[in-house]
């Protein structure tokens, strides 16, 4: 945001915060999201390189393309160990997973 437009807001009242201060997510909380979508990244990464589809991601997970699709979306329902087992189906190595999450 430019620092015209937030002086400008922050005259009339306003008050200008990250999505963490809004949703009041302790220090813990924002590691476990960032470590998810860093997960979430790293199965829509690995399925790219290993040249699969969704649909075959989600047959070599006995799963459903539109559990891929929430799982690559990030979508805060999907478990971390359906995260892991997304990348590792991927064709990942444990090495992969962990460095995605060193990255996060």
């Amino acid at each position: 945001m430019k620092i015209s437009k937030r002086k400008k807001l922050e005259a009339k009242g306003w008050r200008l915060a990250s999505a963490e201060e809004f949703l009041g997510l302790t220090e813990e909380e924002i590691a476990i999201v960032e470590m998810k979508l860093a997960l979430a990244d790293a199965v829509r990464t690995q399925r790219q390189k290993s040249q699969l589809s969704q649909n075959d991601l989600a047959a070599r997970m006995k799963s459903s393309q539109s559990r891929v699709a929430k799982i690559e979306a990030g979508d805060p329902t999907v478990s971390f160990d359906l995260l892991v087992r997304a990348v590792l189906s991927a064709g990942a190595s444990k090495k992969d997973v962990a460095r995605a999450l060193s990255s996060s």
